[in-house]
């Protein structure tokens, strides 16, 4: 772990993995709900976690490295539920992939349950972990220009959503009308770090 100050009321705090940084996040969440910790913004992304608005960020700095983070606790609270028509002109690509006929796609994916790692990229972009290891793909060689809102697709370890149609080079397994991203919700992102999500066959896809 190794916090680096950012300005004078934050640190960028880098961890080895996705997983201790989603364990770092959960235990900065817990200590500021306790009152242990005063910020006002985590932040957190694929292997680090932003803390902003901090009173003391130079003696958080001194004591992070000494603190004892557990793991990531058991996933609690509801499982968000999307459902997917696995469509995507990527299907085939990704099953060839995985070793497995297309049908197979649908059924590993949405057996899956996901956890929001952290968003970015466009808002209400959520980076999702849930598949094991072995379903890892690679980006496409050549992105897209355009990628349709509501594209579900793959990319290293993570699964995410299009909110909104823009240039992309994951693989794109599926399609969902789910609204990531609403100016009149509140709040306006369907997905935030933590939230529990599972992808519910809308459509089972047939063999080529």
């Amino acid at each position: 772990m190794r916090a680096l100050p950012v300005g004078e009321h934050a640190l960028l705090v880098e961890l080895a993995d996705g997983a201790e940084a989603q364990a770092l996040h959960a235990e900065l969440l817990r200590r500021r709900a306790t009152g242990a910790l005063r910020v006002r913004e985590i932040v957190p992304a694929a292997r680090t976690v932003l803390l902003d608005g901090l009173e003391e960020p130079a003696r958080l700095r001194e004591e992070l490295p000494r603190w004892e983070v557990p793991p990531l606790p058991p996933r609690e609270g509801a499982v968000l539920e999307i459902p997917v028509r696995y469509d995507g002109p990527d299907l085939a690509d990704v099953a060839a992939l995985w070793g497995v006929d297309v049908p197979e796609v649908a059924r590993i994916h949405s057996a899956a349950e996901f956890r929001v790692a952290f968003c970015g990229f466009a808002p209400g972009f959520g980076y999702l972990t849930g598949l094991a290891e072995r379903y890892e793909v690679p980006r496409r060689a050549t992105p897209r220009t355009t990628v349709p809102r509501g594209s579900v697709a793959l990319a290293g370890p993570y699964t995410g959503v299009y909110p909104r149609a823009s240039p992309g080079g994951w693989q794109l397994i599926g399609s969902t009308e789910a609204v990531l991203w609403d100016h009149a919700r509140v709040p306006a992102a369907l997905l935030s770090p933590g939230v529990r999500v599972r992808f519910a066959v809308a459509d089972a896809p047939e063999a080529p």
